[in-house]
């Protein structure tokens, strides 16, 4: 019941520290600067999910997205997307220089755009890349698709946003004929590409701008046109292991094969070796990952290690004491469950005046990503396990792996040497049997089990057999 309740205070006070935003007193208004830069590409999603919760936690009261860049990947930009609509505060893009396809859709998901002098916007037509690089031909049928597809995400953001969703459909489809006020802005079969002073410019009764709500010489000028001279401004640097980050994440399912496999092998040969150190280097790595990636913080690393931990106390040390071993398992599952799921800075409401808040838990959609990818490790461990118990007994590699692991064990012949030399002696139970503990035999303890049977510590018992590392008594 005490390791329950342990392990129920420790999640619970994991939950509070993720989901718990610190409360901040009134001071100077916050603003971050997130760089949008070079292509939209996965390493990309890494960096915007760190800006923003970042700004979340700060309680900033603006985000602005300093872009250049010409375009990216849709599916991407649409991640990206749906990651600042999280931010509850202000969201601004400067355009600085360009914002050109994936650049524009981003852009139109911030509910302000300003731009610099000589900058442009649009281009947003959806293209297919080559395997060998370049733009590839696409198929009539498939691009309308993608249009389709696409019109729907950006008309979705830009409505939600405020802006002329008719301009932005012109970016996309070249189909699309723009007219406002009688004037033609857009031709059918071009692609609408718009410069500051363009998008700046007004139409309709009341006017109102085509797109951009002004141009800026910089930053600067920017803050101080919004009123934020005084502001504490935060820049929101790449830190280069974005990049490992994605190709992390990419294997992670095999990390997770290569961790549950190394420590599997370790607890089946005697001693500390190559198995143990291979699993546990896996794990660090999957959790380093998540962390890069901003999914979640390195205190579920610490939560696996408490849980191995409990898992070898239980196997070592008190054998047959099941909670341990089990509470054990159950943090080291949500940990690895947990390195994975995308938390945002989200109080969970108090249940009433003056009581603490409450651990929020994962949503459904959150657990998606991390689930899947067990199911894939547990998969691809239980077939590794099986292929190993087939192939690996066969080769020499066994004999020097185990012999490399065990602390003194020179060879399995020798260490089955020393098994039947201690076939019937007799010793007494130092603890007792559950149906595991330990007894003493001469100068040597040894950890025992017996055939089902619960002994009670101080009794006489004899050495009948092995199983695994453990000797089987029957009491004398």
């Amino acid at each position: 019941m005490k390791i329950w309740l342990a392990l129920f205070l420790t999640l619970s006070c994991v939950f509070a520290a993720e989901t718990n935003a610190p409360v901040t007193s009134a001071g100077p208004k916050k603003v971050y600067v997130l760089p949008i830069r070079d292509n939209i590409m996965p390493p990309l999603v890494y960096l915007v999910r760190r800006g923003v919760k970042e700004a979340m936690e700060a309680k900033a009261d603006v985000l602005i997205l300093d872009m250049k860049t010409n375009g990216g990947r849709v599916d991407v930009t649409e991640e990206i997307i749906e990651i600042i609509g999280k931010f509850k505060g202000l969201t601004i893009t400067y355009v600085n220089d360009r914002a050109f396809s994936a650049g524009a859709f981003i852009s139109v998901g911030t509910q302000k755009i300003y731009m610099a002098p000589q900058s442009v916007i649009g281009a947003a037509a959806p293209i297919m890349m080559s395997p060998e690089g370049g733009v590839k031909d696409t198929p009539s049928t498939v691009e309308i698709k993608m249009t389709s597809a696409v019109r729907a995400l950006v008309r979705r953001v830009a409505e939600k946003n405020g802006y002329n969703v008719e301009v932005v459909e012109a970016m996309i489809d070249k189909n699309k004929e723009l007219i406002i006020d009688g004037k033609t802005l857009n031709k059918k079969g071009d692609i609408l590409t718009l410069t500051d002073t363009e998008a700046a410019k007004e139409y309709g009764q009341p006017p109102k701008a085509l797109l951009s709500s002004g141009t800026v010489e910089s930053l600067e000028e920017l803050l101080k046109k919004l009123g934020y001279v005084g502001a504490i401004r935060v820049n929101i640097q790449p830190t280069g292991a974005e990049k490992l980050g994605t190709w992390i994440n990419a294997i992670s399912p095999l990390l997770l094969i290569i961790g549950a496999i190394g420590i599997y092998l370790e607890f089946k040969s005697p001693g500390f070796g190559l198995p143990g150190i291979v699993g546990i280097a896996a794990f660090a790595i999957y959790f380093i990952g998540g962390y890069v990636a901003g999914f979640s913080g390195l205190e579920w690393m610490l939560i696996f290690l408490v849980g191995l931990v409990l898992l070898i106390v239980e196997l070592f040390f008190f054998p047959g004491s099941i909670a341990i071993g089990l509470t054990g398992v159950a943090l080291m599952l949500v940990a690895v469950v947990m390195a994975l799921v995308d938390w945002y800075p989200s109080p969970a409401p108090a249940p009433g005046p003056g009581l603490p808040r409450l651990p929020r838990l994962p949503t459904l959609p959150q657990l998606e990503l991390p689930l899947r990818q067990i199911m894939i490790a547990m998969l691809g461990t239980a077939l590794g396990i099986w292929i190993l118990s087939r192939l690996l007994p066969k080769t020499t590699l066994y004999g020097s792996l185990v012999s490399s692991s065990a602390s003194g064990v020179v060879s399995v012949a020798a260490q089955n040497e020393q098994r039947a030399a201690l076939l019937g002696q007799v010793g007494v139970t130092i603890s007792n049997l559950r149906p595991g503990g330990k007894a003493q035999f001469g100068d040597r303890v040894l950890d025992v089990i017996s055939q089902g049977d619960m002994v009670a510590k101080g009794q006489r018992v004899k050495i009948t057999g092995h199983s695994g590392t453990e000797a089987i008594v029957e009491v004398v």
